[in-house]
């Protein structure tokens, strides 16, 4: 492990991120497009709702001033994010036949995926964040409680996300937030049905992060069924960690998918259907996280379902 205390500022990896734009397509390997399944999610069954909360209510969101997110870039250190605590601490270190459990591998490319580095108090911790498509072209993904650790405890701080990171390296920069949401239900209980959160991102070089890099689409109340691919990173040390299979239905309100490997660290990791290996891009129908904020072991995790209560903070996340 290179252990090296070398400040990643924004004019650092700029010339980095001139010279990595070209081939961001997902790895020769990627199976083809894969076809959606027939959704077995019931009407009846439906999870219930957080309700909108009344006029003049305040959103669950915090900005972040320019001098907030200089001084975030300032302080994560190449040291800092080679030692960065996985948030996931109580986790263990082709489709799949249904039933089957897989385990993930090192993923090749992982350019609309990255980590997302924060600060809890005095501790420094990483977890995994996703590009998702926006009108505003800025937006990402990830566990609710990778950035607010709900109960009333606030926001995480020096958040920043870097995409396709790799041992200490960021090869298309740092990107530091504008906003950070999760919904009122997580915020003040913690509620496992609403833990995911969003990331408004600040442009970086007068672009931002999706005309940079694409997204992935965002599907609301995708089922219960659906093949996928989970990638994520579970050590701030080493490389990000792919696996395929089937997801289930835990609970009204909870996905389930069963993969070895996903050890602390992966909450947040986008679940992605339909992946088009041309394009490279699929359709995010979960994150890790949810119950037992993700899963208390590395062979099975959760999501949250996305249903119109998530979808009610995504559209409060590209509102603006």
């Amino acid at each position: 492990m290179r252990v090296v205390s070398v400040v990643l500022a924004a004019a650092t990896v700029a010339a980095a991120v001139a010279g990595s734009m070209a081939g961001c397509s997902s790895a020769g390997t990627a199976p083809a497009t894969e076809q959606p399944p027939a959704t077995e999610r019931s009407p009846a069954t439906a999870p219930a709702t957080e309700q909108s909360p009344a006029a003049g209510t305040a959103p669950a969101t915090e900005r972040f001033p320019a001098a907030g997110t200089v001084g975030a870039i300032d302080y994560w250190t190449k040291g800092r994010l080679l030692t960065a605590t996985d948030w996931r601490a109580s986790r263990m270190a082709g489709a799949p036949p249904p039933g089957a459990r897989p385990t993930a591998h090192t993923s090749l490319q992982a350019t609309r995926v990255g980590a997302l580095f924060l600060r809890d108090g005095s501790d420094d911790h990483f977890c995994t964040a996703s590009v998702v498509s926006s009108p505003g072209r800025d937006l990402l993904i990830t566990a609710a409680h990778c950035i607010n650790g709900g109960n009333g405890s606030g926001y995480r701080s020096d958040l920043v996300f870097i995409p396709d990171y790799r041992d200490g390296e960021a090869p298309y920069g740092i990107w530091t937030p504008s906003r950070l949401l999760v919904a009122p239900g997580w915020a003040k209980s913690a509620d496992p049905a609403l833990d995911v959160g969003f990331v408004v991102l600040e442009p970086r070089d007068g672009e931002n992060i999706e005309q940079v890099l694409g997204a992935d689409t965002l599907t609301f109340d995708p089922g219960y069924r659906n093949l996928v691919r989970v990638t994520g990173y579970p050590q701030s040390s080493s490389e990000p960690i792919t696996c395929r299979n089937w997801t289930t239905e835990q609970s009204a309100s909870q996905l389930k998918f069963s993969c070895g490997g996903f050890t602390g660290g992966t909450s947040g990791s986008p679940w992605i259907t339909r992946f088009d290996s041309a394009t490279g891009t699929g359709h995010v129908v979960g994150v890790i996280g949810g119950y037992q904020q993700g899963g208390d072991t590395a062979s099975v995790s959760y999501s949250a379902y996305l249903d119109t209560a998530i979808k009610q903070l995504y559209d409060e996340a590209i509102a603006g």
